[in-house]
């Protein structure tokens, strides 16, 4: 049966966060897609999808993005084309990254965290950011071509306590342990 799975071909992220307490700095998270080559599946990223960026080829784009978690339902939404990405890629790793403004945040200090992942009406993942408190980014999930070309859901968060750019410079190779 292997050879009639089509695998994942469209994905949705989404994030979602209340609003900071009045007079309170704003709570900023942002959703960061990493894509990864075949020939370096665990080494620096090909390129990042993160808020004002989109893939080179438009397939992963972020489709709606919040500075602060005010609004209604999910608060930031990133769609990935994974039918549509090149053969040479064959992993991307979604993370979630809390801003650093005058105010040093990790999920402990979000109010109302939650994630999913879903294909279509099929939900991938979904949760909060319980088990990584203490961090200030976390992966939530890879999809990972395998050798028939079709994109498998690998869940799992991870969390990471350092500088957004240091984040996206290693959240692939968190993965592999």
């Amino acid at each position: 049966m292997k050879a009639l799975n089509k695998g994942i071909r469209k994905a949705e992220v989404q994030l979602k966060w209340d609003p900071s307490p009045a007079g309170q700095p704003p709570t900023d998270l942002d959703i960061v897609a990493a894509t990864y080559t075949a020939t370096d599946p665990y080494g620096d990223p090909a390129y990042l999808v993160h808020f004002d960026s989109r893939s080179p080829d438009g397939t992963i784009t972020l489709n709606r993005d919040s500075a602060d978690g005010k609004g209604f339902g999910w608060d930031e939404v990133m769609t990935l084309e994974l039918d549509r990405l090149g053969a040479q890629y064959a992993r991307v790793v979604v993370g979630v990254i809390i801003q650093q403004g005058s105010t040093h945040r990790t999920f402990a200090g979000v109010l109302g965290p939650g994630m999913r992942i879903r294909e279509g009406y099929t939900v991938l993942a979904e949760g909060d950011f319980g088990t990584v408190t203490g961090s200030t980014a976390a992966t939530i999930g890879e999809f990972v071509r395998d050798e028939d070309g079709s994109w498998d859901f690998h869940s799992g968060v991870q969390g990471f306590e350092d500088d957004p750019s240091a984040f996206t410079r290693e959240m692939g190779r968190m993965r592999q342990a």
